[in-house]
C-alpha cells in the first residue's frame, strides 16, 4: 500500500512569510514587472526583496509580495494560494475559467492584441484559410476555442502546439503555418515576416483576487490607493483666474472629474478656478482657457489621490 500524499504546505509555512499577511503576487520579469513595481511604489508598499528569494514582506503594511511567472498568478489566485495579484487578461482568460478569480479593475498598462499572424508572402486574408493547419502559440487553449469556430468537416482539427517562447520565430523555422501570439507594438512581429490576420483579444494588465480571500480589509485598502494613484497619472490639477463674467465659458472648458472648484478673489469681478484635468489635454485646455480671457494659468502634477 502507498505512502499517503500529504497535504501541500502553504506559502507561509514553508518561508517567514508572518501568516497574517495578505499575499499579493505580481510578475517576477518580462514586459510587466517594471510598471508593476513604479505602481507599487506609487501605492506605498515599501519592500525590499532578499536575493535569490521570490517573496518579499511589505515594511509598511500586512502584506506579502510573491513574485510568480505573470503566467501562473490567476491559477494561484484561482486556487486560493495567493489572495490577489496582478497578471495580464490574456492569462487569465487562458488558465482559470470565469469565475474563478474576481477582476477587480484594470490597471491601463500592458495593453496589447492576441492575434493570429500568418507570414506576408502566404497571403492569408481569412482566418479560415488557416483552420486545419498547423498554429504554435504560448496560448493553446484561447488558440484551441478560436480555431474551433472556422473547422469543417473538410478542415479538420486545427493541429495546436504549445512552445513557451520565440513563438514569432515557428513560421520561419518550419514547425507553424501560422501563430497565435501577443502584438504590442509589432515590431517583433514585422521583423519576422509576420503579418495580423485577425485579433483573438485585447488584454491589458489588471488586478484580481481570489473571491473566498478573508483580507477584505487590506484588500480594499490596496484598491482605493491603486484607483488614486491611477487618477494622478492620468491627471493634473489646473488653477486659474477668470472674469466672473467669462466663468461660464471657461468652466465648460475644465468642467472637471466631477465639477470645477470655484473661489471668489478680493476683487469680486474675477474668481479662481481649480479643476483636474488628463494630462494629455492640458496643453490644449491651456490654449482654450487663455482663448477666453483666463489668466495665471498653471498645471500642478499630482503623486497621489483619493477620489
Amino acid at each position: 500500500m502507498g505512502e499517503r500524499r500529504q497535504p501541500r504546505p502553504s506559502l507561509c509555512e514553508m518561508s517567514s512569510i508572518p501568516p497574517e499577511n495578505l499575499l499579493l503576487a505580481v510578475p517576477k520579469k518580462g514586459r510587466l514587472y517594471d510598471k508593476c513595481m513604479k505602481l507599487l511604489e506609487g501605492v506605498g508598499l515599501e519592500h525590499k526583496r532578499p536575493e535569490r528569494l521570490d517573496f518579499a514582506n511589505c515594511i509598511n503594511m500586512p502584506i506579502t509580495l510573491v513574485f510568480l511567472p505573470a503566467a501562473d498568478i490567476a491559477s494561484y489566485v484561482g486556487e486560493g494560494n495567493v489572495d490577489m495579484g496582478i497578471t495580464g487578461l490574456d492569462v487569465i482568460a487562458e488558465t482559470v475559467p470565469d469565475d474563478e478569480v474576481e477582476i477587480i479593475m484594470r490597471l491601463g498598462y500592458g495593453k496589447c492584441k492576441l492575434a493570429v499572424q500568418a507570414p506576408v508572402a502566404d497571403n492569408i486574408s481569412n482566418v479560415a484559410q488557416l483552420a486545419g493547419r498547423r498554429i504554435v502559440t504560448s496560448f493553446p487553449n484561447l488558440a484551441k476555442k478560436f480555431f474551433a469556430r472556422h473547422e469543417t468537416a473538410a478542415t479538420g482539427e486545427t493541429k495546436i502546439k504549445f512552445v513557451s517562447g520565440s513563438v514569432e520565430a515557428a513560421c520561419g523555422l518550419g514547425l507553424a503555418d501560422a501563430v497565435v501570439d501577443l502584438v504590442e507594438t509589432g515590431t517583433t512581429m514585422r521583423a519576422a515576416g509576420l503579418e495580423i490576420v485577425e485579433n483573438v483579444m485585447e488584454t491589458e494588465a489588471v488586478l484580481i483576487a481570489n473571491r473566498k480571500s478573508t483580507h477584505l480589509e487590506i484588500l480594499n485598502t490596496i484598491k482605493q490607493r491603486i484607483q488614486g494613484f491611477i487618477t494622478a497619472t492620468k491627471y493634473q490639477m489646473i488653477q486659474y483666474n477668470v472674469a466672473r463674467k467669462d466663468l461660464e465659458r471657461a468652466v465648460k472648458v475644465t468642467p472637471g472629474k466631477r465639477s470645477a472648484t470655484v473661489s471668489s478673489l478680493e476683487d469680486g469681478a474675477f474668481c479662481a478656478v481649480s479643476a483636474l484635468v488628463l494630462k494629455d489635454e492640458s496643453a490644449r485646455i491651456m490654449d482654450e482657457l487663455q482663448a477666453v480671457g483666463a489668466d495665471s494659468i498653471l498645471i500642478i502634477a499630482i503623486s497621489n489621490s483619493r477620489m
